[in-house]
């Protein structure tokens, strides 16, 4: 991406405050045998004893960065093997990966899913099959590998939506309705803008299972507020999209991690990334919506928000950027504008807003520098600031010196180091990183 010319040599000279690394715990339970558990759950709900030797069976795997879901993909497949079954993989993301079958092949591969390492085929298709429609005329389209399959399991983490609130967020119903449905099915759902995600997600995940009728189970992930699996739970597909989903999203929720302060004068998240969230930073996390029509989030309350750098694995896709006040050349450098506008015009006003360029800095300093006078207070020295490194790994966090007395008094936080300056590289690259 072209940086405008000039802006190399721009810097911002101000005092820098004081900063000091603090750990921050959380009470989480913890999944170790996730095959085990697994495997107790396929057999709870005798999805096993259906399979018939030769049975293909469909698989979902989302564009999430999903603690274990390599794992949980090799387990599943594992066990429909044993039972006489040929289990094969379906990326399940929409317009991700650029929207083309290898896209989302490769974007897969970025997060560890591989037919080596899943146990089994992927099969990668942008071509749907029109199942029917909604009473208001919506298209139901299932992507035509899951259509053509004899079976069809549903895997997916269940945890609040970035985008918007309701019963029925991010989960089975999501991974069927706008996974399975590709990226016909995704922008048909996203086209009426927020409210379609919360009042479509669930009929159009329902008129799946109840006209494809190959369905067997979901399988629903959730994590702790470490980003490591809690607890797995396999429901019928009937309740795909209802009660007991919107049971496990409310478990979900009391799980997560949050920011330990109420208000922040300036954020800085050192890298944002498909693989961390969705809208490349969880908002549920930086407390901003950033959507038209969807209420904003009363806290945290975080004044200015700077971001350093993309995630490799997320391919040039920038969605999220817009969330931040301030960016650096670097990130922008790495944005594949394409990429992000099919993301952004996919969510259509889910993402309108989130896809414009912050204010472009040329490093890290200059970014930092511009995000402390930015923040209302005169005296940058006692900006209430703290760094992450993104939204999913909140346990060890930066935060400067006028943040220190509420983090001594704070139960979850731990000062595990020193007060020392902030520091920069020779390229004006943040220190340590």
């Amino acid at each position: 991406m072209l940086i405008a010319e000039g802006i190399q040599h721009l810097t911002v000279e101000t005092p820098l405050p004081r900063v000091i690394k603090v750990h921050q715990h959380f009470d989480a339970p913890q999944l170790e045998d996730v095959e085990g558990a697994i495997h107790r759950e396929l057999t709870r709900l005798g999805v096993l004893s259906r399979l018939t030797p030769g049975m293909r069976v469909a698989l979902t795997a989302g564009s999430r960065g999903i603690s274990d879901i390599a794992r949980v993909l090799r387990a599943v497949a594992a066990e429909v093997t044993r039972a006489g079954g040929r289990p094969f993989v379906i990326p399940a993301m929409g317009s991700h990966g650029g929207s083309t079958a290898k896209g989302q092949e490769e974007l897969l591969a970025s997060l560890g899913i591989t037919e080596e390492s899943a146990g089994c085929p992927i099969h990668s298709s942008m071509e749907t099959v029109i199942l029917g429609h909604l009473p208001n005329g919506l298209a139901v389209h299932m992507d035509r590998h899951a259509y053509e399959a004899d079976a069809i399991i549903p895997i997916n983490r269940v945890k609040p939506h970035t985008d918007f609130k309701g019963d029925i967020e991010s989960g089975l119903a999501k991974i069927c309705a706008i996974g399975l449905g590709k990226r016909d099915g995704a922008e048909a759902i996203h086209s009426f803008g927020t409210k379609g995600l919360r009042t479509l997600l669930a009929p159009v995940a329902q008129y799946m299972v109840q006209h494809s009728e190959k369905f067997l189970c979901g399988l629903a992930v959730l994590e702790n507020a470490y980003d490591r699996t809690a607890r797995v739970e396999a429901i019928p597909a009937s309740e795909i999209g209802g009660q007991r989903e919107r049971e496990l999203l409310n478990e979900a929720r009391s799980l997560m991690a949050s920011l330990p302060f109420e208000r922040i004068d300036l954020l800085i998240v050192d890298e944002i990334g498909k693989n961390i969230s969705g809208t490349g930073m969880d908002t549920n996390i930086v407390g901003r919506m950033f959507i038209h029509g969807e209420p904003e989030f009363t806290h945290p309350d975080i004044t200015c928000l700077v971001i350093l750098d993309l995630t490799d694995a997320s391919h040039g896709n920038g969605a999220g950027i817009g969330l931040a006040d301030i960016t650096t050349a670097r990130l922008a450098r790495k944005l594949d504008l394409t990429a992000t506008y099919i993301n952004g015009i996919t969510s259509g006003i889910g993402g309108v807003q989130r896809i414009k360029l912050p204010t472009i800095m040329p490093t890290d300093q200059a970014a930092i520098g511009f995000g402390l006078r930015a923040c209302g207070r005169p005296d940058t020295q006692n900006v209430r600031a703290v760094r992450i490194k993104n939204t999913l790994e909140l346990s060890d966090l930066w935060i400067s010196e006028a943040l220190l007395p509420e983090a001594q008094a704070h139960s979850r936080l731990t000062v595990t180091g020193s007060l020392q300056a902030m520091s920069f590289g020779s390229k004006g690259e943040i220190w340590p990183q």
